[in-house]
């Protein structure tokens, strides 16, 4: 590998802005706020507003589209009619 291209890597604590889940990874990102992980050690904070803990697919409060979704209502405008829909 080529010497003084590769991005420094550290470890850094993502907190979740909405529901306070807390990770500590390795990154490259870099920020002036800091805080005490379980480890005793202080990490730099990057705060995101999308984790594991709050995304849908992940919660299982995932929104599906139903009956007024933007393919039934396109159907209902031009009158078409779903061919596997139960009869």
């Amino acid at each position: 590998m080529k010497k003084d291209i590769h991005p420094d890597y550290h470890p850094v604590v993502f907190l979740d802005s909405t529901t306070g889940f807390k990770f500590l990874s390795g990154s490259t990102k870099h920020s002036s706020e800091t805080i005490e992980w379980e480890d005793g050690n202080t990490y730099p904070v990057i705060r995101v507003e999308v984790t594991s803990d709050s995304h849908p697919f992940y919660t299982g409060r995932q929104k599906f589209t139903q009956a007024d979704g933007r393919v039934d209502r396109f159907n209902k405008k031009y009158g078409l009619k779903d061919a596997n829909a139960a009869k």
